[in-house]
């Protein structure tokens, strides 16, 4: 087999570069661990931007996906198939809502909420054609699409792709004066990350979600969560905006709804929502196909037990615990913040750049990837153990003190 060197210069000859990615090529992978293609292990403090919740290989994901594969894995939404209803009345009753419209991925699903909530506008609260607005969060990061992108504050992924798409006000996140001042007759939406991922898992103000609820309820706009990241267990509850008790009018998800096996998202609402559509509206050939479908289900039929929401509650506090531990001393951490199994850590940018720190983790075993300077994201897989947990903040411990 290729070394990782030969395949890394493969890759970089053959692929646009679009990504960065550390050093490391995977070549198996089990629960929160993988290997690469020379032997070496590594803890997976990634888990594929909350892809991989459920941790690699799953053994109750992998046999569903084997056992559809040997039965149908596409029919196209042309003809009805045996695992759709299923999936849709089982995701649909996970949030509490009536509608699932399934899509594939996350960026696919945010835009279909996009639609969604265009169309609810005008044909239930009645904006005038072409006028319709959506309010967004500063450091928002909802996909790579041309409309997505036109309504990010991040100059990296905005630069050099406009035109860009109108009908967005941007407001800072957490503020809920700037939303109210931001809502008009044209609003048809709020939509926001309940805790932002790319920003550098951002979690707002206590009672900012429920505001925003309130908001949105008093001035009958739509409020639309993107739990794409934070969703589907990852902050110790099925959805993050759980944790103030709120249920907002639609939830977007992905990522972890194919189990770090196909990619499914979806938007899912109540009748008055997305009964707005009727056919030949929107679509998609892949979206809801029976593989994606039998994936998705057993991970709805998982997330009803309550354990993996549990476990990211539990050993969120040792997580959390661990890391505050270190930003309270001396060193170079200057910030920690998060959810469940879900960090986000600033370090003194004298100390290193985020990028310069994964690769450090990265030679102790363990790895992590950076946004936004010297800010680590760490999301586990909600199935590791406290022991490789332990581990894995030992090895970062090691890495901020210099060790």
């Amino acid at each position: 087999m290729s070394t990782a060197d030969d395949l890394i210069a493969e890759t970089e000859a053959h692929c646009a570069h679009t990504y960065h990615p550390l050093p490391v090529v995977v070549a198996r992978a089990e629960g929160a661990w993988v290997t690469d293609v020379e032997g070496r292990r590594f803890l997976d403090f990634l888990a594929g931007y909350s892809a991989l919740n459920f941790g690699h290989g799953h053994p109750r994901l992998l046999n569903a996906a084997r056992a559809q594969l040997d039965r149908v894995t596409l029919t196209s939404r042309a003809f009805h198939h045996d695992r759709f209803a299923p999936f849709c009345a089982g995701l649909a009753a996970l949030c509490g809502k009536e509608v699932v419209l399934p899509m594939n991925t996350g960026a696919e699903a945010v835009e279909t909420a996009v639609k969604t909530a265009r169309k609810w506008g005008y044909r239930v609260r009645g904006v005038p054609a072409g006028r319709a607005r959506i309010v967004v969060a500063e450091g928002n990061f909802h996909g790579r699409t041309t409309t997505v992108i036109s309504f990010s504050t991040d100059p990296e992924a905005r630069a050099d792709f406009g035109p860009y798409t109108p009908g967005f006000d941007v407001v800072p996140y957490g503020d809920l004066a700037a939303l109210r001042g931001a809502l008009t007759e044209d609003t048809v939406a709020v939509l926001l990350e309940p805790i932002q991922g790319e920003a550098g898992v951002r979690v707002p103000p206590p009672g900012y979600l429920a505001g925003v609820r309130e908001l949105t309820r008093e001035r009958g706009v739509l409020f639309v969560a993107d739990e794409i990241q934070s969703g589907l267990g990852r902050t110790g509850r099925t959805f993050a905006c759980e944790h103030e008790g709120v249920v907002p009018d639609v939830y977007v998800l992905g990522k972890a709804l194919g189990g770090g096996i196909v990619p499914v998202s979806a938007v899912v609402a109540d009748e008055e929502v997305l009964g707005v559509f009727r056919p030949g509206e929107h679509g998609s050939t892949f979206g809801g196909n029976p593989l994606a479908c039998a994936v998705a289900l057993e991970v709805v039929a998982m997330l009803r037990t309550g354990e993996y929401q549990e476990r990211a509650a539990r050993l969120g506090e040792v997580l959390h615990r661990r890391l505050s531990a270190s930003a309270a001393g001396p060193g170079p951490v200057t910030e920690v913040r998060g959810r469940g199994l879900w960090a986000g850590v600033d370090v003194d940018p004298a100390y290193g750049t985020g990028r310069e720190l994964s690769e450090r983790l990265l030679r102790r075993g363990v790895l992590v990837k950076e946004t936004h300077g010297s800010t680590l994201r760490l999301a586990p897989p909600l199935v590791i153990s406290e022991e490789d947990l332990e581990w894995g903040v030992d090895r970062l411990a090691a890495v901020l003190g210099g060790a």
